[in-house]
């Protein structure tokens, strides 16, 4: 469950982000911001969903599933094939965010 709602998360922050980054830069029109707040809502409710003790461990575990998903984002709707260092970087991130929600914690 955690994985599901940490890539709709993702999936919901990106698409609210870009339709603001369209509206802005790409004179995309004023309307792209309604499905971009409802989007952004979405993301905030979907990281709810997240089983853990503390709020703050949840948004920086995400932190690297965001970092995937924004470069399948860029391959996938911008048409920008990410290089080796995006995917090492990738790599390392994820690295950290299942150290972060999967570490053992004494308690």
């Amino acid at each position: 469950m955690t994985a599901l709602a940490y890539i709709a998360a993702a999936l919901a922050e990106i698409a609210g982000c870009f339709a603001f980054w369209a509206w802005l830069r790409l004179d995309k029109p004023i309307w792209w911001l309604v499905p971009g707040m409802a989007s952004l809502a979405l993301f905030a409710y979907l990281l709810t969903l997240v089983d853990a003790e503390h709020a703050g461990r949840t948004y920086a575990a995400y932190g690297g599933v965001y970092i995937v998903a924004a470069l399948l984002w860029l391959w996938v709707v911008e048409g920008a094939k990410p290089d080796r260092w995006d995917l090492i970087g990738a790599a390392v991130c994820l690295g950290g965010a299942a150290i972060i929600l999967f570490g053992p914690r004494g308690g």
